[in-house]
């Protein structure tokens, strides 16, 4: 896949053994362009593993980690741009309102300060919590705070989004 294509994430035989010999993956490859990524199967299958070691925030015991041919592990900057992650626990300050943590994680992301507000709102909006602006996310639900975990997911446009469990803790509605 080219450049202009979209990104390109590629694991390439992506081993991990944990202490204790615990093998999670074996000699995995798997390749993602732009879009969602999101793995089915049965608990203890290495869906969470997978997901750290593509979001950069796992190293692999063997493999190779490569964001548009570059190796991800060595230069995670280039990855860490252009990707939204939702691990499936995933912590909040709970003092801090909903858009003050937006706020927070835009300016840790480096998104300038004009747009970053703008988009919260939209992204409070588009995960329905823009009519509780002042509840501090202490006093959330654990659905309400997993709403949180996606809008923060898409802040500044990623051209890829790693979700892990991403309804866990959702209403149907």
């Amino acid at each position: 896949m080219s450049a202009a294509a979209g990104p390109q994430l590629e694991l390439v035989g992506i081993t991990k053994v944990y202490r204790g010999g615990h093998r999670a993956l074996d000699g995995l490859t798997l390749s993602v362009g732009t879009g969602l990524l999101g793995l089915l199967g049965a608990n203890g299958a290495g869906k969470s593993t997978i997901m750290r070691i593509a979001a950069t925030v796992t190293r692999p015991t063997t493999g190779q980690v490569r964001f548009d041919g570059a190796d991800a592990v060595a230069h995670p900057d280039a990855l860490r741009r252009s990707l939204g992650y939702l691990p499936q626990d995933f912590g909040v300050y709970p003092n801090l309102t909903a858009r003050e943590f937006l706020s927070y994680l835009a300016a840790a992301k480096g998104l300038p300060a004009r747009a970053s507000r703008i988009q919260i709102e939209e992204l409070l909006q588009l995960v329905n919590l823009d009519g509780v602006p002042k509840r501090r996310l202490g006093g959330y639900s654990g659905g309400m705070l997993r709403r949180v975990g996606i809008a923060q997911a898409l802040l500044g446009n990623p051209r890829l989004v790693i979700v892990d469990e991403p309804t866990a803790g959702l209403d149907p509605e």
